[in-house]
């Protein structure tokens, strides 16, 4: 199948993947099915995605500098626009089956959430890419957890003490740490202006160079 699917187009592979998410849903709604059995569709889709990287994990590569990974933005170019995470490159979800990734190197994939991003992990896994992950919760985890980390007035000492670490990360990416004194301001925040990455040349991507020397 891999190799039939390989020279699928990309709607193609997305017509599957929903085709896939059907077949699940068929099932999930089943009247055979107890009432009071309830299945998460989306969680059962994602279930088979075991490659996935935390926002706090990617948030570290980025503080030390890690260059070990690819960080890919599936969102559309406006959206992109916006806001993106610091380092990621933006490859429309439509346009990723062309893209010239090497099939070495690690990959990171997030959308504003995971069933966006699953789509774009399935594409890549279809084309025989190893190294291929999705950030946990996408972007949308990325605002909670590093830009706008929270601390309750009944947190436990250990939470304060995590919540502590994660304002220093959070300011790092100019967030705002939020407590529940600040719940009101924080539909007032605005997310950290970034300067677009510079425009790259995608047919020069995933070539590799001649070997020079001995």
């Amino acid at each position: 199948m891999k190799c039939i699917m390989s020279d699928w187009n990309i709607e193609k592979k997305l017509g599957l993947f929903a085709l896939v998410l059907g077949f699940i849903a068929i099932f999930a709604g089943s009247p055979f099915h107890s009432a009071e059995v309830k299945v998460n569709t989306k969680d059962i889709a994602l279930s088979t995605v075991n490659d996935k990287i935390d926002v706090t994990e990617l948030a570290d590569y980025i503080i030390k500098g890690n260059a070990d990974y690819r960080l890919i933005d599936l969102r559309d170019e406006e959206e992109f626009k916006i806001y993106f995470i610091p380092t990621a490159m933006n490859i429309p979800i439509t346009q990723l089956a062309a893209a010239p990734l090497m099939r070495n190197e690690k990959i990171i994939l997030y959308a504003d959430d995971d069933v966006a991003a699953a789509q774009g992990w399935f594409i890549l896994k279809s084309e025989g890419y190893n190294g291929v992950y999705l950030l946990k919760g996408g972007l949308n985890e990325w605002k909670d957890k590093v830009l706008f980390p929270k601390l309750a007035s009944d947190a436990a000492p250990e939470e304060k003490i995590e919540f502590e670490k994660m304002c220093e990360v959070s300011k790092f990416f100019g967030g705002v740490p939020q407590t529940d004194a600040s719940e009101t301001v924080k539909q007032e925040v605005k997310l950290p202006s970034l300067d677009l990455p510079a425009t790259t040349n995608l047919s020069t991507q995933g070539k590799k160079k001649k070997r020079e020397g001995c």
